[in-house]
């Protein structure tokens, strides 16, 4: 669709180490009037679990591999048993087990991140200004708009506050 190339020439370039050039619903309004119907319906319901849409159905596969490595390795670091069945991937083990041996959440979430977008890049592949280019600049968009929702003054400020209730229940003890 010759509508692809102004599209994707016209959006800002995403980086893992990056911030978010501008928000999800600003992409949409972005899209609007360069995809399909369809397609925009696609992109209107994106998440990062979603399972439809061009690129989607590879990118599902293998971000349930990689959710079902962290929910494997987290069990086996609490001491518990993992049932669930999932694909393992060399690749992924050694992502997870890096970022789980950050030295703080945000870090760990970082690593992770990079990983997701160079498995986005190799899913794209040669797909420049096609569908497939515009769902994987939607998921890397949606990736980033979950790390910002990670808040480094906030998240001290809640564990801060955590920490000082358990604090005055082991003192009233």
């Amino acid at each position: 669709m010759g509508s692809y190339y102004y599209l994707m020439a016209s959006l800002p370039e995403l980086k893992a180490d990056g911030d978010m050039p501008f928000t999800y619903s600003e992409f949409l309004s972005c899209c609007e009037s360069n995809v399909s119907d369809e397609e925009f319906e696609m992109l209107k319901n994106l998440t990062l679990s979603s399972t439809q849409g061009p690129l989607v159905k590879e990118w599902a596969e293998f971000y349930r591999a990689l959710t079902g490595e962290l929910n494997y390795q987290r069990s086996l670091n609490l001491g518990r048993t993992y049932t669930s069945t999932y694909e393992k991937d060399s690749a992924a083990a050694q992502v997870v087990a890096s970022a789980l041996s950050a030295k703080n959440p945000l870090e760990a979430e970082r690593a992770l991140l990079e990983y997701e977008f160079e498995n986005l890049d190799l899913l794209v592949g040669p797909h420049m200004f096609d569908a497939y280019a515009v769902f994987g600049y939607a998921v890397k968009l949606r990736l980033l708009e979950r790390l910002s929702s990670f808040e480094h003054d906030k998240g001290k400020a809640e564990f801060e506050t955590l920490f000082d209730g358990i604090q005055q229940r082991i003192y009233s003890l």
